[in-house]
């Protein structure tokens, strides 16, 4: 990848997502599933300035994606229902 490409999208994520707080954790609604025409259920990540984080299959936002995190060193996934 493209060293100048991943310091400008690193600055995004942090701009987005350092130091700020979660504060509602949900899956997504079937009324913004329809909207969205997704037929995978992500998790939704809502922060306390109101941005909301929803994991997308890909770039175009073809469907929900799954979530995967590592904790205390064993991995998980929050899935797509």
């Amino acid at each position: 990848m493209n060293k100048e490409l991943r310091k400008v999208w690193n600055s995004e994520a942090r701009n987005v997502l350092l130091g700020k707080k979660i504060v509602r954790v949900c899956y997504l609604s079937e009324n913004s599933m329809d909207e969205l025409m997704w037929h995978r259920c992500p998790i939704v990540i809502e922060l306390e300035d109101g941005t909301v984080i929803i994991p997308q299959m890909d770039d175009e936002g073809n469907d929900g994606g799954a979530l995967m995190y590592i904790e205390k060193g064993e991995q998980g996934v929050l899935p797509t229902l």
